[in-house]
């Protein structure tokens, strides 16, 4: 599930891609979010954003994978940047931004 930023004309966010376990490595989840990169680019964003829980280290390599940079948290859970409480009381997240055009190399706004 993503969508488009309704208050920044330059940003889309991926809320949550579920992929059944049966189907892990097949290419699935990499073939949902460059269709979303594709769409997002084509309604001129250029940023991408997620999020993932500090202890899923399978979703936090997948985003790097994606081209996806971590960005600075309020502290550092086994060594990855955490933004404290994101999604509310006791709910950290590790919070991802990704340019959609190479040659883009504008940083992420937090």
């Amino acid at each position: 599930m993503g969508f488009h930023a309704a208050d920044n004309e330059e940003e889309s966010y991926i809320h949550f891609v579920g992929v059944d376990p049966a189907l892990h490595g097949q290419g699935l989840a990499r073939r949902l979010y460059t269709a979303f990169f594709r769409r997002a680019a084509e309604a001129g964003r250029r940023q991408v954003r997620a999020i993932t829980s500090p202890g899923n280290i399978g979703s936090i390599s997948f985003h790097q994978a994606m081209g996806f940079t971590v960005e600075p948290g309020d502290r550092d859970i086994d060594e990855v940047p955490v933004r404290i409480d994101y999604d509310g009381p006791g709910k950290d997240r590790v919070c991802f931004c990704r340019n959609l055009l190479p040659q883009d190399q504008t940083p992420c706004a937090s």
